[in-house]
């Protein structure tokens, strides 16, 4: 199954609801993956919302831990380095496998520009390697930095990382997911897809973690929440 991305819909498609843009891949996958693969992903996802993951992850008035972490070309960026002249939007995602995920880096990358206007900056956090990074960022076009997370060490340090379970880990071997080959390492970590935005000092504004993985925040929503901000 191929992905459309937004550049390749029509100019009108950018501008539309990420809802609606995730509305026709749930569509896309109700018609063409088997119903009980779908079973094993909604069963994963019903457990992590049971166990309470999203309360655990780092909360509005926490402060976000520090890090270091490569960019597309291997170099280190410092998050102390990030420019402090307003607020830092960080969206943790899962990988440029993950057809949700491609549909949010487009989307915040439509409004991009937007951010900047408002004095904010934005990044993008993925277990993935360094190279599949740089193929993400080729591949979408995004102009913001995408940045790998080897062992999910920062989305461990905001609370976000998972073990993906075995009967889960058996079904994306099957559609060749080959999470050890793109992330890296053999611990079969993830994080929950999740948005941040972060004040001057580091302070958390504004989380949304949700181990849904088809629901995540609309870029308009983080664009009023910077407005106010400003």
């Amino acid at each position: 199954m191929k992905w459309r991305s937004l550049e390749e819909s029509t100019p009108q498609s950018e501008a539309r609801p990420l809802r609606e843009i995730y509305a026709e891949r749930k569509a896309l996958i109700a018609k063409y993956v088997p119903a009980e693969i779908q079973a094993i992903h909604a069963r994963a996802v019903e457990e992590l919302r049971q166990s309470g993951f999203a309360d655990r992850a780092l909360q509005p008035s926490s402060k976000a831990p520090s890090f270091v972490l490569p960019d597309r070309n291997g170099k280190l960026v410092r998050s102390s380095d990030l420019p402090a002249s307003g607020p830092l939007v960080i969206c943790f995602i899962r990988g440029r496998w993950c057809p949700f995920c491609v549909g949010q880096m487009e989307a915040m990358n439509a409004i991009y520009p937007q951010i900047k206007e408002v004095g904010a900056s934005l990044i993008a956090i993925s277990p993935q390697t360094v190279h599949q990074t740089d193929l993400m960022v080729d591949q979408h076009k995004l102009r913001f930095p995408l940045l790998s997370d080897a062992g999910s060490k920062v989305a461990r340090a905001f609370r976000l990382a998972y073990r993906v379970p075995e009967y889960q880990q058996e079904i994306y071997r099957r559609v060749f997911v080959n999470l050890p080959f793109v992330n890296g390492d053999d611990g079969w970590e993830l994080p929950v897809p999740a948005t941040y935005i972060l004040d001057r000092d580091g302070t958390v504004l504004y989380a949304a973690a949700n181990p849904d993985y088809t629901d995540r925040p609309e870029p308009s929503e983080i664009l009023s929440f910077l407005s106010k901000l400003s």
